[in-house]
């Protein structure tokens, strides 16, 4: 990284933009958890950035930003790609400083952000649905700027969004009067733990960062291990807040430079993380909200004693996908399991497995059989709940020496995506 770049993202332009957002963007509260804290034997605090007037820090980056372009270029208009958080930034900012903007989101960003944007935005906000990815809208967002002479509004790689983002790392520090021992943060493009490295490792350079991403979107952790950034092949969308194929120029630079480490965490964690917080803290999540919570099982020996903090990135769940996560959290858990069951075509076969195969406390939650008349075995596609994974074994010892146990679809991945 050249000396330009690396000090145009100076303390002061972090502490300029506190001032700048002030009175429009909320300080967020630095939580105490105790039911981690106890967990965890460790001092957890979240940064509950989800309950940001757009339930996402991406306002931060966002209003600096557009609050800093002049008069022609808010006339011309402004142009952002989404999954849905820094939409609701741009639109919140572009209705009060009454500047029209266009928002580009994937197809599959869900309806409740679509919304979200609309509302936020209201008649200064049109929204147009493009490509699969964050990537696929980016690229056609750019090249509508260009033709329209607008000014395009990074949700990353931009200095005056990083610095915006930056806030955060003041505000936690501000707010905190004992040593942090470590800092879990969530990373996609990389924008979050650019601003908020920058301000830790001038003001509490002894803090361990750790940037967190998704299994399924390793952008930085591909990049670090190749040595450049390095633009993923396939990614998983599920957690839409953190998923990009590739980070961007600037934000990888400084997540090289700040970062002390980085992790992936696996989607059945991060699901299971997120119906934890709920049940137990009553607080609503996002994927990308619950990356650094999650972080903490992973890092759960190193942190004993320790002062942890996690930013709580968002809490845009769209309720319609519940059930999803609770699906991936049991199969994480080891408590969802899904077969093929041969059955032998006579009476009476099914109440032998569920009186002699079933273990007392399984549930049968999902069935589908179709007869076949000329053979003597009709498979069927069974899900079983568990309400131990210990008792995985036994289940498929009995299943064998009945002669039920026809195949474990849990690991063919390509039977069962049709299943979740």
């Amino acid at each position: 990284m050249s000396e330009t770049i690396k000090n145009s993202l100076s303390l002061e332009k972090i502490y300029k933009a506190q001032q700048s957002i002030k009175g429009v963007v909320q300080a967020t509260p630095l939580v105490f958890m105790k039911n981690f804290s106890e967990e965890y034997q460790a001092n957890i605090y979240f940064k509950r950035e989800d309950v940001q007037v757009v339930r996402s820090y991406k306002i931060r980056g966002a209003y600096n930003k557009i609050q800093g372009l002049s008069q022609k270029e808010l006339k011309n208009g402004i142009v952002c790609a989404s999954a849905g958080n820094h939409a609701q930034g741009v639109a919140f900012a572009c209705k009060k400083l009454e500047a029209n903007c266009t928002i580009f989101m994937p197809i599959t960003t869900p309806h409740q952000k679509i919304d979200q944007v609309k509302m936020f935005g209201g008649e200064f906000v049109e929204v147009k649905l493009f490509g699969d990815s964050f990537d696929d809208s980016q690229a056609a967002a750019s090249i509508f700027c260009k033709e329209h002479k607008s000014t395009f509004v990074h949700p990353f790689d931009d200095l005056d969004v990083i610095a915006g983002q930056g806030t955060i790392g003041l505000e936690i520090l501000n707010d905190i009067n004992s040593k942090i021992d470590y800092l879990l943060m969530p990373v996609g493009g990389g924008g979050l733990a650019s601003g908020v490295g920058s301000v830790f490792k001038s003001l509490s350079p002894e803090t361990k960062l750790i940037g967190v991403e998704p299994k399924g979107a390793p952008s930085l952790t591909t990049s670090l291990k190749k040595g450049e950034n390095t633009t993923l092949d396939e990614i998983e969308k599920f957690v839409d807040g953190a998923a990009v194929k590739r980070m961007g120029e600037l934000t990888f630079e400084f997540c090289k430079q700040f970062l002390d480490e980085t992790d992936t965490i696996c989607e059945g964690l991060i699901c299971s993380t997120i119906l934890k917080v709920y049940n137990e803290n009553a607080l609503v999540v996002e994927p990308a909200g619950a990356l650094s919570i999650a972080a903490l099982e992973q890092h759960k020996e190193k942190i004993k004693g320790k002062t942890v903090v996690c930013i709580v990135s968002g809490g845009n769940n769209d309720i319609t996908r519940m059930e999803e996560m609770k699906e991936r959290a049991l199969l994480f858990r080891g408590l969802k399991h899904y077969f093929i069951i041969k059955f032998p075509q006579r009476a009476g076969a099914l109440k032998e497995f569920v009186v002699d195969v079933l273990g007392q406390n399984d549930d049968i939650t999902y069935f589908e059989y179709t007869k076949k008349n000329n053979r003597a075995e009709g498979p069927a596609v069974v899900g079983i709940q568990l309400a131990d994974k210990d008792d995985f074994e036994p289940l498929i010892a009995r299943m064998k020496q009945k002669g039920f146990l026809g195949e474990y679809l849990n690991d063919n991945p390509e039977l069962f995506q049709f299943l979740i």
